[in-house]
């Protein structure tokens, strides 16, 4: 098992930053791929970025790419999203989830999920 705790969601105006973290418990984290999605109310989850155990590969969303960068410290067990020029569309629930398979942007390829931090991002 793997216990995910997510924190540094918040409000913000528009073009501000936040960063998220997600503490990973449990089992050896370095051999996980990680990744972020996230949930507006009223609509589907999505992906948002994901990073390889090794933090040699990572992949963005296009809405994100170019403001969001994800990050991983194996040595203390959480993975990170900074997150810049924010937009009230970026308003939603981000989730961290893991997986030992290959990063994937699919949500039912992720065993342990985290319980969600608020981002709102006000015009």
């Amino acid at each position: 098992q793997v216990q995910l705790v997510e924190s540094g969601g918040g409000l913000v105006q528009a073009g501000g930053s936040l960063r998220l973290s997600c503490a990973a418990s449990g089992r050896t984290f370095s051999n996980y791929a990680m990744s972020w999605f996230r949930q507006a109310p009223g609509k589907e989850r999505e992906f948002v970025s994901a990073i390889k155990w090794s933090g040699g590969y990572t992949d963005y969303a296009d809405s994100v790419k170019g403001r969001f960068t994800i990050s991983r410290d194996n040595a203390k067990n959480t993975v990170y999203l900074q997150m810049n020029s924010l937009k009230p569309e970026d308003t939603a629930v981000y989730y961290c989830a893991a997986d030992l398979k290959f990063p994937s942007r699919l949500g039912l390829n992720y065993d342990y999920w985290g319980q969600g931090t608020q981002v709102t991002v006000s015009s």
